[in-house]
């Protein structure tokens, strides 16, 4: 029996190890090399100090379970021209640091419950502030939008943001010509030292109780570290009617029907004429020394009796003195000639472009004219119409029991703005309403607000 050698064994041993070691260290030089991928923050793997997937710890996004997820505060879409709006929503972010440089949007718009059309999109979100979303020129193929719903989708990458709504400030929001072309002049400024670019600035108009009435929207590619620049909203059409606050001046014109029908109740002074001219009259005592007043009479023939003045006293004795013409007592009532008279007066050089224009009309039955009498009540209706598109807020006042409500609601630019008075007691209080429909107590509230994605920490 062939006796056992230790020493060779071991040495066997010695050369297997330094074999394997030395196949180990090749291995894993190559793997090292070729194979190994370090963990990071983009490997959707929770490894190294993370506190998540790809977040917390040492990398730089933040985890959704420790973001508190935006408020959507309202959305609401505002008809711009004839079938196209703008919708705008107020998105709260009461996160101090996180925010997200892509949060996805839908805006769904509805004519009554009939969805009527839908927007997508992603925007920038910073911290720590309430900011707008904002979707211009939707066209709604005439359909009016009477309801608007947004929807946030939950964002996927949430970082902090070096910046929030601090960054930027206003020190100039001037808003002019809102009768004409409303233009919105703001100066906005970069509180930062660091440039920023890409800006999204929207501007929003709200009354005084709080509720948003119109918005813009433009964009600023550039603006340096502490400096500013002038930017420009604008509307194409009248915000007048829109803009109930009581620091916008109102122009206005008393429509006074002087027909045979207003002296019915006899009496002396004649009546209801007598009680509906010391009512007008009262209402124009009550317009504020900003306001203009006119005051067009109609009969068979329609005239302007005053033209468009800050004199409220001498309106008020000129309506004072109105009477019924004698050859008005079995003429007519050209309603039309009376929108018309109106039409001309606000188109006037005395109608300035910063005030609201409104016409109170008062009449005590329908249109009339010789030969067939659907036919001028049909003018009146028309010119009504145009009036009101043009800008103009028509306030109707039906006199009389009998009055037709059907017209008086059809001349009035809105079915609010339309008022029956069966007796001139009646009168006071719907004047009373008119002026406070005109102008709201307190000053029309201008939200300018920027964002950019320039702030946001880059990723590593």
């Amino acid at each position: 029996m062939k006796k056992f050698r230790w020493w060779a064994f071991w040495r066997r041993m010695q050369y297997g190890a330094g074999t394997l070691v030395f196949f180990v260290l090749v291995g894993a030089v190559v793997y090292r090399t070729y194979i190994y991928t370090p963990g990071s923050c983009f490997d959707n793997i929770m490894n190294q100090t993370e506190r998540g997937v790809d977040c917390g710890g040492t990398c730089v996004r933040i985890c959704t379970v420790e973001v508190t997820p935006p408020k959507i505060l309202w959305a609401q879409s505002f008809e711009v021209v004839s079938g196209q709006y703008n919708a705008v929503a107020y998105v709260e972010n009461n996160n101090q640091l996180a925010a997200t440089p892509a949060l996805a949007y839908t805006f769904e718009f509805f004519n009554g419950t009939t969805k009527i059309g839908e927007r997508t999109g992603t925007t920038v979100l910073p911290p720590s502030s309430i900011y707008p979303i904002f979707e211009g020129r939707i066209l709604t193929d005439g359909q009016p939008i009477t309801n608007t719903t947004l929807t946030l989708k939950s964002a996927d990458m949430w970082v902090p943001a070096t910046v929030g709504r601090g960054q930027f400030k206003t020190t100039t929001i001037d808003l002019k010509n809102i009768d004409v072309q409303p233009r919105l002049d703001v100066t906005l400024e970069n509180t930062e030292l660091s440039d920023a670019n890409n800006i999204e600035v929207v501007a929003t108009l709200f009354n005084a109780a709080g509720k948003p009435i119109t918005a813009s929207q433009t964009f600023i590619d550039s603006l340096s570290g502490r400096s500013q620049k002038d930017i420009v909203f604008t509307w194409p059409q009248p915000l007048t009617k829109t803009i109930r606050s009581c620091e916008v001046p109102s122009d206005i014109i008393l429509g006074i029907d002087l027909s045979g029908s207003m002296n019915s109740d006899g009496g002396t002074p004649p009546q209801p004429i007598t009680d509906a001219l010391a009512a007008a009259k009262q209402f124009v005592t009550t317009l504020k020394s900003a306001d203009k007043a006119a005051v067009v009479s109609f009969a068979t023939q329609a005239a302007t009796v005053v033209e468009l003045t800050g004199s409220h006293i001498t309106t008020a004795e000129t309506i004072e003195r109105l009477t019924i013409q004698p050859a008005d007592e079995v003429g007519f009532t050209n309603t039309p000639a009376a929108f018309a008279a109106a039409q001309t007066e606000f188109i006037s050089g005395r109608h300035r472009a910063d005030s609201r224009r409104a016409l109170i009309l008062l009449t005590d039955g329908l249109p009339t004219a010789p030969g067939d009498k659907t036919t001028i009540v049909e003018e009146a209706k028309v010119a009504a119409k145009a009036l009101s598109d043009s800008g103009v807020s028509i306030y109707a006042i039906g006199l009389g029991a009998g009055v037709n409500t059907e017209f008086i609601e059809s001349i009035a630019s809105s079915k609010e703005q339309a008022f029956l008075a069966p007796t001139t007691a009646d009168l006071s209080r719907i004047y009373g309403a008119i002026t406070g429909s005109l102008c709201e107590s307190g000053a029309t509230r201008i939200d300018v607000i920027a964002k950019t994605g320039a702030n946001f920490t880059p990723l590593r």
